[in-house]
């Protein structure tokens, strides 16, 4: 016999004192049963069972503080693993402490931690775009007064820094955006800041901006920054309205200028090609030409060596018939006798001043005269000296 029964042969209770009511011994064992067990051992432990007559009372007072310390047990227990484990978002990461200090940095899913040892000292969003608007008036470095607003979109980058190295990120980002505004703007002029150099006033003020983020190593990485507004003081409004006409019209002169540039310059380009075509024309004309006439000098040269005396008769005869050919001159028919020409020196003369009153302004082209009719107008510069120098 495995346990000693008590009399009447009562099978039911078991080792702990306890009778088990109905309770299938093969199967497991029931939460009540496990319960008053647990309340039975508890009551011993604090004395309840082990006081005799008179006990019923003491040992009823007993059970009900085991049963008390049991359900606080319990709660304890059940709160314990309640607040052992924790979920973090998609967007979001815990920052960790491990009695005090930084631990570690949960990615999204579900964690567990260690009950009054770490902590969640917070759930940073790093995906969420943050903003700040600012909007003041400070001073340019032409002593200029102008008012100035400004949005920043930013983003926790790093959830250690933002919630450990700064009490207060929005107040750091509002200080430092406005300390980097007035550094940029403070070195730029009035008309930089409200035309065309605002451009490049938002990207300095972008980059010193996140440089003093990363110096205060904050966390806090910029997205955007954007300076939507520049104005003047309301007083000097006027003003500067016109300076930005003034403006507008030196600009719109420029695109004029640069209109006609555009409409000349073509024009000029073609003119100089045409002048330097006609020039390379030109010049293979008279080496054409120096080559001919070095061609022909070479062939007569030839003739003249074979035959001197009938190549100097037609030369002589050649150069009469060219130079009669454009002289002005009388043939007279006389009866009875040989042919006379007769030349007209008062027409010569005349028709030589002509030719050179019409030579000084500039109605004969030069370029265009055969050789006879340079050699004609030689002779005739030179009777013209001679006869000026004879007077």
């Amino acid at each position: 016999m495995a346990w000693n029964e008590p009399p009447g042969g009562n099978n039911d209770q078991d080792p702990w004192g306890n009778r088990n009511r109905g309770r299938n011994n093969d199967g497991p064992p029931d939460l009540d049963d496990l319960f008053k067990q647990l309340n039975g051992k508890l009551g011993k432990w604090l004395g309840g069972g082990n006081k005799k007559g008179g006990g019923n009372n003491s040992s009823g007072s007993g059970g009900n503080f085991a049963s008390l310390i049991a359900l606080v047990l319990v709660a304890l227990v059940a709160f314990t693993i309640y607040n052992s484990a924790y979920t973090v978002d998609e967007s979001e990461r815990a920052v960790v402490l491990r009695l005090g200090e930084f631990h570690s940095i949960s990615p999204p899913g579900l964690h567990l931690k260690i009950p009054f040892v770490d902590q969640i000292a917070d759930k940073i969003n790093v995906t969420q775009v943050r903003e700040y608007s600012l909007s003041t008036a400070m001073l340019t470095a032409d002593e200029n007064i102008v008012e100035v607003s400004m949005t920043v979109e930013y983003r926790a980058a790093d959830a250690r820094s933002y919630v450990l190295n700064v009490r207060d990120p929005q107040s750091t980002i509002a200080h430092a955006a406005e300390s980097a505004l007035r550094h940029v703007v403070g070195s730029a002029r009035l008309e930089q800041v409200l035309t065309n150099g605002r451009d490049q006033v938002q990207a300095l003020v972008k980059e010193r901006l996140q440089n003093y983020l990363d110096t205060y190593d904050v966390g806090i990485r910029l997205d955007q920054l954007k300076v939507t507004d520049a104005l003047p003081p309301t007083a000097v409004q006027d003003a500067f309205d016109d300076v930005i006409k003034a403006r507008e019209d030196q600009q719109r002169l420029v695109n004029e200028a640069q209109a006609y540039s555009n409409q000349i310059v073509p024009v000029a380009q073609g003119q100089a090609e045409r002048q330097l075509a006609e020039a390379e024309a030109y010049r293979q004309e008279v080496v054409a030409k120096a080559t001919g006439e070095s061609n022909r000098f070479l062939a007569l040269l030839e003739e003249y060596d074979k035959a001197p005396e009938i190549t100097r008769q037609r030369l002589y005869l050649d150069t009469l018939q060219e130079i009669y050919s454009n002289s002005s001159k009388v043939l007279m028919d006389v009866e009875g006798g040989n042919n006379m020409m007769y030349l007209p020196l008062d027409q010569l003369r005349r028709n030589g001043s002509q030719t050179l009153n019409e030579l000084a302004n500039g109605e004969i082209d030069v370029n265009n005269l055969t050789q006879s009719e340079v050699s004609n107008l030689t002779d005739q510069i030179i009777n013209e000296i001679n006869r000026r120098n004879n007077r």
